[in-house]
């Protein structure tokens, strides 16, 4: 499986020692940056690169995942999350971790290199990477909502019991 990095100088660490760790356990990492330490780097840069990369994959048919990395992984999530056909995820357990596969189908995951110990964000980095998507049909047609509000940005139908309790926020 490939795994697209990308990260902010507060993740530079993580993602250099996730490299050897992604190859040791037989990933193919690639690198969008940054390479160098610089304090007022722009993580959107590397972040969107890192999704970009995975969306690109997928098209051509083949396994990949991303990992963004930053002081806390909101706004690296964010930035993944602005490219098209992403699902990124900010994990922050390894419950979470899991749940972003079984119930979302993440292809990103967003970890924030000063909540946790280096051993502590490869461990969540390693259960994102090795827990499938089941495809169980609610999450399915949940994700399939998603895909479609963000190619035609029409709200999905009001399920019947919000409409009788006039619980609406939006036309049915």
């Amino acid at each position: 499986m490939r795994v697209h990095l990308g990260c902010d100088h507060a993740g530079l660490e993580l993602k250099s020692h996730l490299i050897g760790w992604l190859t040791e356990h037989g990933y193919e990492p690639v690198d969008h940056g940054p390479f160098v330490y610089d304090a007022l780097d722009d993580y959107p840069v590397f972040c969107l690169r890192a999704a970009e990369g995975v969306v690109a994959d997928r098209e051509q048919g083949l396994d990949s995942l991303g990992v963004v990395i930053g002081g806390s992984g909101n706004g690296e999530q964010i930035a993944a999350n602005k490219v098209k056909g992403v699902r990124a995820a900010l994990a922050w357990s390894e419950e979470t971790a899991t749940l972003a596969r079984e119930h979302n189908d993440a292809w990103v995951v967003a970890v924030g290199g000063r909540m946790h110990t280096l051993d502590e964000m490869t461990r969540l980095v390693e259960v994102f990477l090795a827990t499938p998507f089941p495809g169980d049909e609610r999450h399915v047609r949940r994700i399939g909502q998603m895909a479609s509000y963000e190619s035609t940005g029409e709200l999905p139908s009001l399920p019947a019991s919000a409409v009788d309790r006039g619980q609406l926020g939006h036309e049915a």
